[in-house]
């Protein structure tokens, strides 16, 4: 493939790696049996990197002093220098693979290839895993999650050249509530004829309105000081719990008369809470930040994919006093969201400091990055079991990169009726991250009994 300029969007990221924050997403993929290695690479080959030439292309930059940097092809390109192998110490549980991830998370990717690695692990409980590193200049995070997914086929006899990603269902996380808001402000802001119409009179200047607010949150914010804020170090961790039915946060959403969204993003904020408490705080309302996808989900990824997403600011209620104060809390902030143009004004501000160069880049996306404790995806996966190169996948998770002082990143998926939460932390600042997972699940307890009770009341 012809050597290509990379976009502003990519640009800001590939510009963004420093020590104590890296540019790269982190992502997960556990399987019921061991791997066929030969048929996975195969698979990886044809549905990964014949398709998407980035990932045999590496970054090169301009001699110019203000050239932007160019895509192209590795010509030492090997798969076998972005794919490791490894063998898990016995007993090969969740700890053993913890230890393994965490020995690479915080080691920045090498720029003289294309931005990528994998880690093909062996010995974990009965089956395998698949760690992947995929830096941010490649593409958003939702986008990464779409080509991993196109590993996958519905069947454990699946067409396995098959190359589309399959379908998430409904879309009811945060990713989702920012698509939706995006896809209607996207609406409004473009269609001019429409807003400037008599009977749209009052929506212009709703959305003046709103502008100012989003303008004067997005500057005017601070972040609070909390246990789970303070200045970054270099090492960070990855860690999970195991997973809960989803079943049981579907009931509480009937239950309370909320989404399982709703309960999900409050179960985050009371874990928050219950951990300020134990170290000490009062609690506090925890800034984090959401990614927005922006691109049409029915439509194939583009061949060269790249960064086309947004982020919002949602303030976790972790500072009100119980699990209903703060799902009731949860559910009224959300709300607002998705009636609010932020995601595409964020969007048209990254597009702009795409093409400052990279000290102002720095400036603007540290700016704005240290008003949240960092990154919160909440991604709904496939609601039946995937299978890659005919084995059953049995988990799978991803974590956003962390930017400028931000230190606690959270994802929460949903895959194959279950849910489960992880977080990847600064280890100098987030002492006991093993706290928080217990934490959320306590959360999910109270509220569930919270639907449960309330359940019974309306009968």
């Amino acid at each position: 493939m012809a050597r290509r300029l990379i976009d502003p969007e990519d640009t800001i990221w590939l510009n963004m790696d420093r020590p104590d924050n890296l540019m790269v997403i982190e992502s997960l993929m556990t399987f019921a049996e061991p791997m066929d290695w030969d048929l996975f690479l195969d698979v990886l080959e044809r549905r990964v990197l014949d398709r998407y030439p980035v990932f045999r292309q590496r970054p090169t930059w301009s001699r110019l002093p203000m050239g932007p940097p160019h895509w192209d092809d590795d010509p030492d390109f090997a798969r076998e220098r972005h794919v490791r192998r490894a063998d898990l110490p016995a007993p090969g549980d969740d700890a053993a693979l913890q230890d393994y991830v965490n020995t690479f998370v915080s080691t920045p990717l090498p720029r003289d290839r294309a931005l990528w690695e994998m880690h093909l692990v062996d010995g974990y409980g009965g089956g395998s895993a698949v760690y992947s590193r995929l830096h941010h200049a490649l593409a958003d995070g939702i986008a990464l999650t779409r080509v991993l997914l196109s590993l996958s086929d519905p069947t454990p006899d699946g067409d396995r050249a098959a190359a589309e990603p399959p379908d998430d269902g409904e879309h009811h996380g945060l990713l989702a509530t920012g698509l939706h808001l995006a896809e209607a402000g996207g609406a409004a802001l473009l269609d001019v004829p429409r807003l400037l119409t008599p009977g749209h009179v009052t929506d212009a200047f709703s959305l003046a309105r709103q502008t100012t607010q989003i303008t004067s949150k997005l500057v005017l914010s601070r972040l609070p000081h909390t246990p789970v804020s303070g200045v970054p170090g270099v090492r960070k961790r990855l860690l999970w719990a195991p997973p809960i039915p989803l079943a049981d946060v579907v009931g509480t959403a009937r239950g309370t008369g909320t989404t399982v969204n709703d309960v999900l993003v409050a179960a985050l904020a009371g874990a928050l809470a219950t951990y300020q408490e134990r170290h000490g705080a009062v609690p506090r309302d925890v800034p984090t930040m959401v990614p927005v996808n922006l691109r049409d989900l029915d439509r194939p990824l583009p061949p060269e994919l790249g960064n086309r997403f947004a982020l919002v600011l949602v303030t976790l209620p972790s500072g009100l006093g119980t699990p209903f104060a703060r799902l009731a809390e949860t559910r009224r902030r959300m709300d607002e969201i998705k009636d609010s143009p932020e995601a595409l004004l964020t969007f048209g501000l990254m597009r702009g400091i795409g093409r400052t160069g990279p000290s102002l880049e720095r400036f603007f996306v540290d700016f704005f990055a240290n008003k949240a404790t960092g990154v919160t995806t909440n991604v709904p996966g496939p609601r039946e079991p995937r299978f890659v190169a005919g084995n059953r996948v049995t988990s799978m998770l991803g974590w956003a990169p962390q930017s400028g002082d931000q230190t606690l990143g959270t994802c929460i998926v949903t895959y194959d009726g279950r849910v489960q939460v992880g977080f990847k932390v600064d280890a100098t600042v987030v002492t006991h991250p093993e706290e928080l997972l217990a934490d959320f699940t306590d959360e999910v307890d109270a509220l569930r009994s919270l639907g449960l009770a309330r359940g019974q009341e309306a009968r």
